[in-house]
């Protein structure tokens, strides 16, 4: 083997062993946090798994009970994750803001997986406020601080604007 291609075999091989393994979590009721987390993923080369819950949280009535149990920091019962959060580097965490509150899934997801986290970094999707007290909250109930947190308004993202602050976002992870 040549001397070039020594060392860009070593290269390849201390780059690939000090990247992160990342797993991008997220619970979405309208696909505009799906989105956010798909771009990440692609970006990040990231697993990805979606939060699931037990309960219907379609249509206007949906929406109602999700804001109210956001509200009152409610659980839920959740279907079995896929991934084991010990198999990761950094897991990051995504929600949307109901009534000014991380969603029940992901307050639930959390909880059930307290102690389980390696380094984190949290993002979310709303209409309006909400994510400072949503990312204080998240970090709380795992007792870590993220890396990193990206809010974005529902605007942003269905009109395709959160491109910038995205990569920003990605950025600030490597």
């Amino acid at each position: 083997m040549s001397l070039g291609l020594q060392n860009y075999v070593i290269n390849y091989l201390h780059k690939y062993k000090t990247m992160k393994k990342i797993l991008i979590t997220y619970y979405s009721r309208t696909a505009t946090t799906k989105k956010v987390a798909e771009i990440l993923a692609e970006k990040l080369g990231a697993d990805i798994e979606e939060i699931k819950d037990t309960v219907d949280r379609k249509g206007a009535k949906g929406y109602l009970i999700s804001g109210r149990d956001a509200t009152l920091r409610k659980l839920t019962v959740l279907e079995k994750s896929e991934k084991n959060l010990q198999d990761y580097d950094l897991a990051i965490i995504g929600t949307p803001i109901w009534s000014w509150n991380m969603s029940v899934p992901v307050r639930t997801y959390l909880h059930d997986h307290k102690g389980e986290f390696p380094e984190v970094a949290f993002f979310c999707t709303m209409g309006g406020s909400g994510d400072e007290r949503a990312f204080r909250e998240m970090g709380e109930i795992i007792g870590k601080q993220p890396i990193t947190n990206l809010a974005l308004k529902t605007a942003e993202v269905v009109k395709n604007l959160a491109g910038e602050r995205i990569d920003e976002f990605v950025g600030e992870l490597n």
